[in-house]
């Protein structure tokens, strides 16, 4: 009798106060969708650092006027360090191929180049690629060695700007989440004041705290819930229209979102959502109304 009681005054509260309940909800929604974004936003992230760090390589390039004992010493030397996993030596040729590869959409570019203009080089794997300087400090003096260029400190930059993303998503979903708060704790009290006598009476029968309060929690919690759900159907649909539509054609270069992701995302979003309605709405009627 008391759980039925209980679920009928929560219905009956979220209607009560519709508007303000589809504000917070949609609040709630939006703060949650932000949420599960920068999630994702971060875990996609730190996938291609992974990814891309495990295929950096340091080039070493030669001097044009490098000797055959010259690169033949630093070839051996290069292949008894223990910083370095693997070593893969490019001549003239090999280089001007992979410069064909690349710059393929400019053919102008490509004829203008010959392949002794190309300097010949050692690409280097490396066990720990946050090693590099250790790697530049050892060999950047060293006979016949031109200039030692290391991949990670351009992928750093890049990084450097999805942490900026990953920053800004967060901030806007703390941004949300404070507004959504706000609207929790607002609606509550507006509740609350709404059944004051109701509350009295019901008190000076001798009923418990717990059952006083469980109504208006358990509102923030299912407006928490639908929030999470209506955040569900937002990722689906940038899921769709934007990274398997707008952006699809940057799929190699950026770790795919998938399905498992999203769906892995939803309970962490329900459980926010459930859990800080619960506590905002506890917390108000304790402090605020002394109930």
């Amino acid at each position: 009798m008391r759980v039925k009681y209980v679920l009928s005054e929560v219905l009956v509260g979220l209607w009560r106060n519709v508007t303000m309940t589809i504000a917070m909800i949609i609040t709630l929604a939006v703060s949650l969708t932000m949420l599960g974004v920068s999630g994702l936003v971060y875990s996609k992230v730190d996938d291609m650092k992974d990814l891309y760090y495990k295929n950096i390589q340091v080039s070493i390039f030669l001097k044009s006027d490098v000797t055959d004992q010259q690169r033949t010493d630093l070839e051996t030397k290069l292949k008894s360090d223990s910083l370095v996993k693997e070593v893969l030596y490019v001549n003239k040729d090999e280089a001007y191929k992979r410069f064909q590869e690349m710059y393929q959409d400019a053919p102008d570019l490509v004829t203008a180049v010959k392949p002794d203009q190309l300097p010949e080089s050692f690409r280097l794997t490396l066990v720990n690629p946050e090693q590099y300087k250790s790697i530049y400090d050892q060999y950047k003096d060293t006979e016949g060695v031109d200039e030692i260029v290391d991949q990670s400190r351009l992928l750093d930059k890049i990084f450097d700007l999805f942490t900026a993303g990953q920053n800004i998503a967060l901030a806007g979903a703390i941004a949300m989440a404070i507004a959504a708060l706000l609207l929790v704790a607002n609606t509550i009290q507006v509740a609350a004041y709404s059944k004051r006598r109701e509350v009295a009476v019901m008190k000076l029968v001798g009923a418990s705290n717990w059952f006083i309060q469980a109504p208006f929690v358990l509102e923030a919690v299912v407006a928490g819930l639908i929030g999470s759900f209506l955040g569900l159907g937002a990722l689906i649909a940038l899921k769709f229209f934007l990274f398997d539509g707008s952006l699809s054609a940057l799929q190699g270069l950026f770790s795919p979102v998938t399905w498992s992701d999203i769906f892995l995302t939803f309970p962490i979003m329900a459980g926010v959502g459930a859990v800080v309605s619960a506590v905002t709405g506890w917390v108000t009627l304790r402090f605020y109304l002394r109930v």
